[in-house]
Order: C-alpha cells, then sequence, then structure tokens
C-alpha cells in the first residue's frame, strides 16, 4: 500500500515547487482574488465588497511579464476608481507610476470615476521574469479618528496584457 501512496506523495511535492517558482506569478491580477494577493506587495489595504481593495498614497505589485515582453514590451493597465469623497476632498489626483524603476508618464484626474492607466512599456524594461510596478499617487485622503487609513484609490486590477 505504502508503493502506492509513494508516487502521490511526489506528485505533490513537485507541484508545490512550481508553485514557489517566479513563473507562478500572474500576469494579470484582480484585486480581490486571494490566490494573486501576494503579488500586491505595498500599499493595498483589505479586500471590500468581494471586488475590489483600497490603496494607499503609494502601492505597488509583482507581475509576471508575458512571455514576448523581453522582445516586444506590453501594456500595462491598472483599472481603477476616483471615488466622489477622495475629489470633495482633495481635488484632482495625478497618478504615476514606473516598471522595475523605469519612470512613465504621469496622469491627472480632475473628477471621480472609473479609470484604466494604461502605458505602453518598452522591452527594456522587461526583461526578467517578473517586474514590479510601483505608483504613486500626489493627493490622497489622510486617516482620520472613524478611519485611521490613508485612502488613495480604489483597484480592481492590475496588470501586463500582451503586445500584438
Amino acid at each position: 500500500m505504502l508503493a502506492l501512496l509513494a508516487p502521490v506523495g511526489c506528485k505533490r511535492k513537485k507541484h508545490a515547487q512550481a508553485d514557489d517558482q517566479p513563473a507562478g506569478l500572474a500576469t494579470m491580477v484582480n484585486a480581490a482574488d486571494a490566490r494573486t494577493s501576494a503579488q500586491l506587495v505595498r500599499g493595498f489595504y483589505d479586500v471590500e465588497q468581494n471586488a475590489w481593495r483600497w490603496t494607499g498614497p503609494s502601492f505597488a505589485a509583482k507581475l509576471r511579464t508575458p512571455s514576448t515582453a523581453a522582445q516586444k514590451g506590453a501594456m500595462l493597465e491598472l483599472k481603477f476608481t476616483v471615488p466622489e469623497v477622495v475629489t470633495q476632498k482633495v481635488g484632482a489626483v495625478t497618478l504615476s507610476a514606473s516598471v522595475n524603476g523605469q519612470k512613465l508618464t504621469p496622469e491627472t484626474y480632475p473628477k471621480s470615476g472609473e479609470y484604466t492607466y494604461s502605458r505602453d512599456i518598452p522591452a527594456s524594461a522587461l526583461q526578467g521574469e517578473s517586474a514590479t510596478v510601483e505608483f504613486t499617487l500626489d493627493k490622497y485622503m489622510p486617516g482620520t479618528a472613524q478611519d485611521v487609513r490613508d485612502l488613495g484609490v480604489i483597484v480592481t486590477m492590475i496588470g501586463f496584457e500582451v503586445k500584438p
């Protein structure tokens, strides 16, 4: 009986090791997905309404680069909402970003609403198996006695799209 169980144990161990490798990272991360939440490395708060997360004034994610990114580059996409409560308190917000330290063109969002921050990432910034994407907001809502969190924007998705 032990001889029959031994191959099963080996397969499980091999599978667990594969999940720990950088290739196990996702290229696209849904902010509410517990399977990829470890890729949200800084500045993200807990999932709310099983769909989204607030960010702080700066936040970062680690993403797997698409297989063709080292040759063609990729498109970075951040799907998010600037809540009305934020624009009422601080006005327009400017989002700045970088991929592996390479700065991207910032964008200003003058009013509340749903947005997609999309930027073309050159192949030179995507040479490894993964990339760290960092975001910074110029303005945010500081914490209060009722909610001590510094609140920026609401993120639903972040990731790389393959370029044709």
